[in-house]
């Protein structure tokens, strides 16, 4: 089987897992939108996903994506998932399309600076207070929110998360539950909308989906297992 036929198969499973769970909780299947995780992956896998209808593509390094924007498709949005340095900001702002991974008040205010327009935003919420995870504390976001008023070119418009890696999905249910919660009483406690919800990968985004994930972040199951 062709390299181009293979992933239209892997797409096609992932385009049913996700039609199936927005069906079961009863969900428009355009309000869920497929974010194909393309780091590591060559500019030419892009570039086949892309030929297969995939528009939207998250990279995790600043550096990774410098080197595979210039030579991809134009029409391709980029989006930044990993952890954001602040010495990457500059770059960053004007590099992508909107960035699910901003974790501090400080991230956000260099983004402002250097962007040159309008950057959509999600604050990272470490919902599960995982150690080993970055991420602003669930009482951290208010005053984030209050801050990003005064942003000439941020703009949020949603939250984020990573939760603890379970083999069983339900056990993600529970962050995945309490991010949806947080994000509406901030909704209501600020009078700012916040309609996006960056959460579930490959493994859980059946759970995520049904939880009111708006961005399902996808890898492996769409370009196989990374080396």
């Amino acid at each position: 089987m062709s390299e181009a036929l293979e992933f239209e198969d892997r797409l096609s499973v992932v385009n049913g897992r996700i039609r199936k769970a927005c069906d079961k909780a009863g969900r428009p299947l355009d309000s869920v939108k497929l974010l194909a995780v393309s780091k590591t992956k060559p500019p030419e896998a892009v570039e086949l996903a892309a030929k297969c209808g995939l528009r939207f593509f998250g990279e995790n390094k600043v550096q990774e994506a410098q080197a595979k924007v210039p030579v991809c498709s134009d029409y391709i949005e980029w989006h930044l998932i990993g952890h954001l340095q602040s010495n990457k900001s500059k770059i960053a702002a004007n590099l992508f399309h909107m960035i699910h991974s901003v974790d501090s008040l400080k991230i956000m205010k260099a983004l402002d600076k250097h962007a040159e327009q309008t950057l959509p935003i999600l604050l990272q919420v470490n919902i599960a207070g995982d150690a080993a995870k970055f991420g602003l504390k669930p009482e951290e976001i208010i005053d984030v929110l209050k801050e990003a008023n005064n942003s000439a070119h941020c703009e949020v418009q949603g939250l984020m998360t990573i939760p603890p890696f379970s083999p069983e999905p339900e056990k993600t249910r529970k962050h995945f539950y309490d991010l949806r919660m947080l994000r509406d009483e901030l909704e209501q406690e600020v009078g700012m909308p916040l309609p996006e919800l960056s959460m579930g990968m490959s493994h859980d985004l059946e759970v995520a989906i049904e939880e009111g994930s708006t961005w399902i972040r996808v890898g492996t199951d769409l370009f196989g297992a990374r080396v």
